[in-house]
């Protein structure tokens, strides 16, 4: 369970994960693996009989799941399977064609050529290497204290009162081992030391070990990763009980778990994806700026001066959201227009469509019992139920408003009810829904296909979007989503935003590490709400966090109180805007990114551990990224205006001035208000446009060239149209630069000392 603070009231939350029990001094229970032997071999793996500390007989399963993939499962029996599989498939194991296996005298190896496990029969030990025999990450056998207690908990399992209650592994931690990863962990960035739990909460905030999106799968400095499949709520102890070891606790009916080769961490990642399925790419128009009314009420005449507005004021936006107010208070989330409020929908998403605007609508996967469409819903099975047979009407809002059903989405029929309802506002128009919540799930409730709340508790959000993404697609051509929860395999459901967050400069800092901790997950497609949600916003952090979110893979301004532009000083204003005008900008760089990251599984928001793995600073640096490869950003999380900046080894260049500065160093910075520290890789090639209303299909692209060293720099332009290559080349005093491919670049400007430019 998450650490619970003394003297401070109790986060309320409908929906606390079961606590596993302490087991006492000298009770037993525990049931570790001690010997096996091979029943069965193939090419791709090896089945064994594993005997145990108590004499018991478990079955251990080693085999190649993908080149550089090896999976390990240990149960009862060969068929054994996560529970959540009775609602969704998370991981598909692969093949590979030059996996070996050899069995000798005590000894197996298993072989997918990146990953080696050598498997030790008598005493059990396994070892994963690299394809070079360089040890990735061993089994720790556990080792009791002076005292006699075993600190840790080795492979096997335990029971309590004879009923196996989790599965467990032990991996010995070297001192200068880091880690990151587990979803959107808004914790320091490095989780050694941490202990993350698997289970999705209202996470009330960016200021706590809650989340609302967890991923069981870490990164290692060591140049492996380490996913398990199971949508229990898993524990990950990361040198905190004991700082030499990581512990994996599984309550589930096995422990299946993989280890994914490297070296680097975007190695690591497509093979995660190979696993787990390859992000979704947002259509072009989603990375343009969101526009949100706000968490308060809201009406047709009011959206229609907002759109008008922003586009009098010549804002760059693409998306209007509109929150919670679409819909009769007291009836969230029926998915019904409020018909007082909003008198003409269909007539306002025209003449929204006719000025450029794409709409976006709040929604969640409860519904108030006070709404009309409660009753009949209800009486067809549409919810998750009590233990009872009642419907569980929860408290899903934390008291503030109506108790709900929830939507039961292992009944088919209710997957279909509910589609029905979100494409009665796509056929109208609208564009994309924000599917809110879904973290709220009981632990005690009962579904449709009978797996319990606990079971059903993570993997809900992933059936949740699917429902929600696949009707999308039906009626408007693309899955997208503007997801807060999410799980493993939840890069499908682009994208995703971090929830709650108050609007103060230290959870703009959380805010950040969450962001690196979720693209370290997977997951490619994030953003924030920028400004911060709860509260109003300071001025100068208003401005601070616009230009973080305007440098971030996504951008929406939402919060319970206005985030317009106009709503704030003249001078924050105008700094906002200007960060989203440099977004536009930039947003050939952006999109170009983003379709490289779609295609490999690396983050756009790219913490520095990414590109630099064997820089130890690049694991902890976490107030600042690459977005893209090229361009590093260091928001200002701070009202002091000062701020450290950790620069990779290598030559950068300000954006702003030009000024070429050596790598491998902090430096301090203070910018005006106006300026976000940003700072381009030396020889990089940036593509820029003129910023306009909405996202160009296909823009107009000058070239930003920061420095051309010696030899040949390059990159690629990626749009709608296909790729284009552009390649600088020094030619004495002189550069000249080539592109192949559809885009015609239009010229090319020198951020620093340059040269005569010469275009072909």
């Amino acid at each position: 369970m998450p650490y619970r603070p003394p003297l401070i009231a109790r986060e309320f939350f409908v929906a606390d994960p079961p606590e596993l029990p302490v087991r006492a001094h000298g009770e037993e229970g525990l049931s570790a693996v001690r010997r096996a032997e091979v029943v069965d071999s193939g090419d791709h793996g090896v089945t064994l009989k594993g005997s145990t500390s108590t004499e018991e007989t478990l079955i251990v399963q080693v085999t190649v799941a993908g080149e550089g993939v090896i999976r390990v499962r240990l149960g009862q029996d060969r068929e054994a399977r996560t529970r959540s599989a009775r609602a969704i498939t998370m991981v598909t194991p692969g093949r590979y064609g030059g996996a070996a296996v050899e069995a000798g005298e005590g000894r197996v190896v298993v072989d997918a050529g990146s990953v080696r496990a050598e498997v030790r029969l008598d005493p059990w030990n396994i070892r994963f290497t690299d394809r070079s025999g360089r040890t990735l990450v061993e089994q720790d056998a556990g080792r009791p204290d002076i005292s006699g207690r075993v600190r840790t908990l080795p492979f096997g399992r335990s029971a309590v009162d004879g009923v196996p209650v989790a599965y467990h592994e032990t991996f010995v931690a070297p001192a200068d081992e880091a880690f990151g990863g587990f979803g959107e962990s808004f914790t320091p960035l490095d989780k050694r030391g941490q202990r993350p739990l698997m289970w999705n909460f209202d996470a009330f905030g960016a200021e706590s070990q809650r989340a609302y999106k967890n991923v069981p799968f870490y990164l290692s400095s060591r140049g492996y990763g380490i996913l398990v499949d199971s949508g229990a709520p898993v524990e990950f102890d990361m040198c905190q009980s004991t700082h030499s070891t990581v512990q994996i606790i599984v309550p589930d009916d096995l422990i299946d778990y993989y280890v994914i080769g490297g070296p680097a961490p975007a190695d690591v990642l497509g093979r995660f994806d190979a696993l787990t399925g390859k992000p979704v790419l947002p259509p072009k128009w989603a990375f343009g700026t969101w526009i949100s009314s706000g968490f308060f009420r809201d009406s047709q005449e009011r959206v229609l001066e907002r759109a008008r507005r922003i586009r009098d004021a010549g804002i760059p936006c693409d998306v209007l959201h509109l929150d919670t107010y679409w819909q009769t208070e007291t009836h969230w989330s029926d998915l019904r227009w409020d018909p007082e409020a909003f008198p003409d929908p269909a007539g306002m998403l025209a003449t929204l469509k006719e000025q450029g605007f794409k709409v976006c609508l709040w929604m969640n996967p409860y519904v108030s019992h006070l709404s009309p469409a409660f009753p009949g819903a209800a009486e067809k099975g549409y919810f998750l139920r009590r233990p009872d047979g009642d419907v569980y009407v929860a408290d899903s809002w934390h008291g503030s408003h109506p108790a709900c059903g929830i939507v039961d989405f292992t009944n088919p029929e209710a997957v279909e009810w509910f589609k029905g309802l979100l494409r009665d506002r796509l056929r109208e128009g609208v564009a994309v829904f924000k599917t809110d919540f879904a973290e709220g799930v009981p632990a005690d409730a009962v579904a449709y296909n009978g797996m319990t709340g606990t079971d059903l508790h993570n993997v809900y959000t992933l059936l949740f979007n699917d429902a929600v993404a696949e009707v999308t697609r039906e009626i408007a051509g693309h899955g997208m989503v503007w997801a807060r929860s999410s799980f493993l395999g939840g890069q499908r459901h682009p994208a995703q935003w971090s929830g709650d967050v108050d609007a103060v400069y230290p959870s703009m800092g959380s805010t950040i590490r969450g962001g690196l901790s979720h693209g370290l997950s997977g997951i490619p497609f994030w953003s924030h709400d920028a400004g911060g949600f709860t509260g109003t916003p300071a001025p100068d952090l208003y401005v601070r966090w616009a230009q973080f979110g305007a440098l971030s893979p996504l951008v929406r301004f939402h919060g319970t109180t206005s985030r317009e532009p106009w709503q704030f000083p003249a001078d924050a204003e105008r700094g906002a805007i200007e960060a989203i005008r440099l977004r536009y900008r930039l947003m050939p760089y952006i999109y170009s990114a983003a379709v490289t990251a779609a295609e490999t599984g690396a983050p756009m928001m790219r913490a520095l551990c990414v590109d630099y793995p064997d820089d130890p600073v690049a694991w902890q640096a976490d107030l600042e990224y690459l977005l893209g490869t090229d361009l590093l950003v260091a928001p200002m999380t701070s009202a002091d205006g000062v701020r450290k900046v950790y620069l990779p080894s290598g030559v950068w260049v300000d954006y702003w001035t030009g000024e070429a500065v050596d790598g491998g160093r902090y430096i301090t910075v203070s910018p005006p208000i106006d300026r976000i520290p940003l700072f381009a890789r030396h020889g990089a090639l940036i593509p820029v446009t003129e910023p306009g209303d909405t996202v160009a299909d296909d823009p107009v692209v000058t070239l930003l060239a920061f420095g051309v060293p010696e030899g040949e720099c390059r990159t690629t332009i990626r749009d709608l149209d296909g790729d284009t290559t552009v390649t600088a080349v020094r030619d004495g005093d002189r550069v000249v630069v080539t592109a192949e491919g559809p885009k015609r670049i239009a010229g090319v400007e020198f951020v620093g000392p340059g040269a005569p430019v010469v275009i072909n």
